[in-house]
């Protein structure tokens, strides 16, 4: 997996003023501080709210994907910008809403950079209305969740006792079981009961095997940079074994139609 957009794009003095011609050469995002001033711990706690799982070591290997370019300090220490802050937090916003692999993200910002597209930069929301910076929990109640997904709690009682929900260790329910709940529900519309939806279930753990079997490589190797590979991979091959299952039961469901 490789790409390397950043380091294409001609990168500016961090001195110097940017005129006309300079900004057209700029890499995205454009009109934001390129001063290498931050270090990691800086980086970490900017994306913290809102990616609270990130860590160096993820930041490094997107690093050496290419998707981003600190500056080194002849000590070697890692120093960003908040130019590269906004870039990482395109990426992780990427991957984790989109499920989008790098390579994929790498040919967007390379497309970016060149000003092909364009892409506004958000802001990220860092504190709650009475201005308390909070990390935030991503976990739900069953209730809040039922809430969220417009249910009544029993659909989701009845999903976890059929082994279709899983709460977290921790107690709760991710962000992702809101579509899980929100799905099946349109399903018993259609007359397919919580039941039925267990072998679904089976599949998905068939395939996160498949998915986990492929990154034990470098799942199994001690160096940080090796376990955020293998989670990039594992994401990516997730993203793949939904596309390839979707696939398959359109194509088998096109035998129905006239």
């Amino acid at each position: 997996m490789s790409a390397a957009p950043h380091s294409r794009a001609r990168r500016l003095p961090q001195d110097v003023p940017v005129t006309q011609d300079d900004a057209e050469h700029e890499p995205w995002p454009r009109g934001i501080s390129r001063r290498a001033s931050m270090r990691i711990s800086d980086v970490l706690a900017a994306l913290q709210l809102e990616f609270p799982a990130v860590t160096p070591s993820k930041l490094r290997f997107l690093e050496e994907q290419g998707l981003v370019e600190p500056v080194r300090t002849p000590s070697g220490y890692r120093q960003y910008s908040p130019a590269d802050v906004e870039r990482l937090r395109f990426v992780l916003r990427q991957q984790r809403d989109r499920y989008m692999p790098l390579k994929v993200i790498g040919e967007r910002l390379a497309a970016l950079d060149a000003g092909d597209e364009d892409e506004p930069t958000p802001r990220a929301r860092l504190a709650t209305a009475d201005g308390v910076l909070q990390r935030p929990d991503t976990r739900v109640s069953a209730d809040a969740l039922a809430s969220d997904a417009g249910v009544e709690p029993a659909l989701v009682t009845e999903l976890v006792e059929a082994g279709v929900l899983t709460p977290s260790p921790g107690g709760g329910f991710e962000p992702w079981a809101r579509e899980i709940v929100v799905t099946a529900a349109a399903l018993s519309e259609h007359g397919i009961d919580v039941r039925h939806l267990r072998q679904f279930r089976t599949a998905a753990e068939r395939q996160a095997d498949l998915v986990e079997q492929a990154v034990a490589p470098w799942r199994g190797q001690r160096n940080a940079s090796s376990r955020a590979r293998a989670a990039t991979m594992a994401a990516e091959l997730g993203e793949l074994c939904a596309r390839m299952h979707t696939a398959l039961v359109r194509s088998s469901v096109a035998d129905l139609l006239p």
